[in-house]
C-alpha cells in the first residue's frame, strides 16, 4: 500500500507531526452538493446509487473536486450489512430506510448469520477499489461501517426510531436475543471492515450513533463490548502500512475514557463535549476527531471563521504524543449551502499552522 502524498490525516490519527490539522467531514458527500443530487438522480434511487460502483465512485470525488479535504469516505450507507443478512433493505419516499422483514420472531434471530462480504457485500469493494484507483494516492481512503448496537436499532425496529421502543423492550425482556443479535453483527462488521481494508481502505470508522440512547448501565454491555471486538480484530497493517481506526459514539462523551481504552486510534466526540477536557481525559493515549456543531454552518461566514476557531483553540497546541482531526459532531446536514463548506476548509488549513509550529528550543 502506498503512502498518499497527502497524508496528513493518516498521521495526525496515528499522533504523528502534522503541519496543520486535517478536515475531512462526515456525510461529505452528500444531498449538499448539486452535483451529487444529479447523480442520484441519474441513479434513479439511493440503493441504486450505493450498489453502483462507478456512481458510488463518482459521488465520493465530488466534495474533493470542490473542497481540499484531506480524506475520503467510501460513499456507502451502514445498512447494506443487514440487507446483506437478508432484512430486505428499502427506502421509501419521506420515510428513509426501512426493511421488509425486521427481527421480531426468535427463529428468525436464531437463524441470522454473517455474509460474506467478498460475495454479498461485492459491490462495496469493487467500490473501494475503484475509488482508490480514482484518488491516484492523492488523500487517503476511508472505510466504515455502523456498531453493531446501531446496525441492531434499525434491524429489531425496522427502520429508524426516535424512541427506540422495540429493540429496549427486547433488552430489557430478552437480553439472550439481542445479544445472539449483536454478537452475529459484530462478526458480519468484523468481516465487512477488514474486506474494505484487503480492497484499499486505509483507514476505518466504526459509526455508533445510538449507542448514546442506551442507559448507562447497559453501554458497555449491549455497545461498547461488541465494538471493542471489532477494534481487537481489525486488520491493523496491510502492504507494509498502518490502518488506523476511529470509533464515533454519538452522545458518548459520558463514556469518553472507555472508548479511547478499547484500542482504537481515535475517538470521534459530538459537539457536546469539550475537547480540552477530552484531552486531559483520555491523557492524549488516541487522537480526537470532531467536533463542530453542524449547525454553525447554516450562519455567516465570519462567524464559520470564528466557532473553526474555537475548536482548534479549544484542542490547544499539539506535541509529539496529541492527534487532532477535524471534523463535524456529527453528518452534515443536506441543506447547508455548499460555499460554506469552503470558509470551514480553508479557516481550518490556515488558523491551524500556529498550534503545530515546534517552540523554539
Amino acid at each position: 500500500m502506498t503512502r498518499p502524498a497527502n497524508d496528513t490525516f493518516l498521521r495526525a490519527l496515528l499522533r504523528q507531526p502534522v503541519d496543520y490539522t486535517p478536515v475531512w467531514l462526515m456525510r461529505q458527500a452528500g444531498r449538499y452538493l448539486p452535483e451529487y443530487c444529479e447523480t442520484r438522480r441519474r441513479a434513479g434511487n439511493f440503493l441504486s446509487l450505493c450498489k453502483n460502483p462507478a456512481m458510488a465512485c463518482e459521488v465520493t470525488l465530488q466534495p474533493l473536486a470542490r473542497y481540499a479535504l484531506d480524506a475520503a469516505i467510501l460513499f456507502s450507507d451502514i445498512l447494506t450489512v443487514p440487507d446483506a443478512m437478508g432484512l430486505g433493505l428499502y427506502f421509501a419516499e419521506g420515510e428513509g430506510p426501512r426493511f421488509e422483514r425486521p427481527l421480531r420472531e426468535e427463529w428468525a434471530i436464531r437463524d441470522l448469520a454473517a455474509p460474506d462480504p467478498m460475495v454479498h457485500l461485492r459491490y462495496v469493494m469493487d467500490a473501494v477499489s475503484e475509488i482508490r484507483r480514482a484518488l491516484n494516492d492523492s488523500v487517503p481512503l476511508i472505510g466504515f461501517s455502523g456498531s453493531p448496537f446501531t446496525l441492531a436499532c434499525y434491524m429489531v425496529e425496522g427502520g429508524s426510531s426516535e424512541d427506540f421502543r422495540t429493540v429496549k423492550t427486547m433488552l430489557f425482556d430478552r437480553p439472550d436475543l439481542l445479544h445472539r443479535i449483536l454478537a452475529v453483527t459484530t462478526e458480519a462488521v468484523t468481516d465487512y471492515l477488514n474486506a474494505q481494508i484487503e480492497a484499499g481502505a486505509q483507514a476505518v470508522m466504526i459509526f455508533d450513533t445510538w449507542g448514546g440512547a442506551l442507559p448507562a448501565w447497559a453501554f458497555r454491555q449491549f455497545s461498547l463490548d461488541y465494538t471493542a471486538q471489532i477494534v481487537a480484530q481489525l486488520t491493523k497493517q496491510h502492504d507494509g502500512e498502518r490502518v488506523p481506526s476511529i470509533v464515533f459514539t454519538k452522545g458518548g462523551g459520558q463514556w469518553l475514557e472507555a472508548i479511547a481504552g478499547i484500542g482504537c486510534d481515535a475517538v470521534g466526540l459530538d459537539w457536546t463535549t469539550d475537547l480540552a477536557e477530552a484531552r486531559l481525559r483520555t491523557s492524549d493515549r488516541v487522537a480526537l476527531q470532531g467536533n463542530l456543531d453542524p449547525m454553525a454552518l447554516f450562519a455567516s461566514p465570519n462567524s464559520i471563521e470564528t466557532e473553526t476557531r474555537r475548536v482548534i483553540d479549544n484542542f490547544g497546541h499539539h506535541s509529539k504524543s496529541s492527534g487532532h482531526i477535524f471534523n463535524l459532531g456529527h453528518g452534515i446536514s443536506q441543506h447547508t449551502p455548499a460555499d460554506h463548506v469552503s470558509v470551514l476548509v480553508d479557516t481550518v488549513h490556515q488558523y491551524s499552522r500556529a498550534f503545530h509550529a515546534v517552540p523554539p528550543a
